[in-house]
């Protein structure tokens, strides 16, 4: 941690070269963590991080500062287990589905099909089983489906990294950019609902996030100065 940092920096888009030009959610987790000032670091999940990036970056200005309360939380959230990147894959696409634009809706739905996919090759399923969540999804966007069936049948199942990275980045985009009245609620929810599932799969107690006080927050997270 550096030690000569007096006040903790104000929570702004993108990645700061040091806390005194601003920080992003997973750099003043990095600071709150006791790890060196990154944002990427160690203390999280690496999804989890990326989404928890996005969601800072795409989030408004205005409702910036809401997000605060969430970063003690993403602390200690890491594993090794591939079950994660599904599960988070999956909940930020069937999440975003049904709200998004069409190409997005494509490429999500071509997204959910790939991580399913090597759902089934993991646990040696002969035929897929689609995650619950994954399925309401796709029922809501039946076209979007069908094309992404037809996209697989021509190209195969192609690359050898998870697409969870990929997946997370068109989900918050398309919320961004989606005709919600809410998309910086709709980015935050998804982030509260990511982090919870990890907790859940890590089985780490979840109350202590409804205890901090906003009035800690204020200072740190007001948006930063426009130069």
């Amino acid at each position: 941690m550096d030690a000569d940092i007096a006040i903790l920096p104000l929570l702004s888009r993108g990645k700061h070269r040091s806390p005194r030009r601003g920080a992003c959610f997973m750099e003043l987790a990095s600071y709150l963590a006791g790890e060196r000032w990154s944002d990427k670091p160690a203390c999280t999940h690496p999804l989890l991080a990326h989404l928890a990036r996005l969601v800072n970056d795409l989030t408004e200005d205005a409702e910036r500062p809401r997000l605060a309360v969430l970063i003690p939380a993403v602390i200690g959230l890491r594993s090794e287990d591939p079950l994660w990147d599904d599960e988070l894959t999956l909940l930020a696409a069937s999440r975003a589905l049904p709200v998004v634009s069409e190409h997005h809706q494509r490429s999500l739905a071509v997204g959910i099909l790939s991580c399913e996919r090597r759902r089934a090759e993991r646990n040696g399923w002969e035929e897929l089983r689609f995650h619950p969540a994954s399925r309401r999804a796709l029922d809501e966007v039946p076209l979007a489906e069908r094309w992404a069936k037809a996209f697989v049948e021509q190209v195969g199942m192609v690359g050898a990294h998870h697409p969870g990275a990929a997946v997370v980045e068109i989900a918050t985009v398309g919320l961004a950019t989606a005709c919600v009245p809410d998309p910086s609620g709709m980015l935050r929810t998804l982030l509260s609902d990511a982090i919870m599932l990890c907790e859940h799969l890590a089985g780490r107690e979840q109350a202590r996030r409804e205890q901090l006080a906003p009035e800690q927050w204020r200072e740190v997270v007001a948006p930063a100065p426009v130069h």
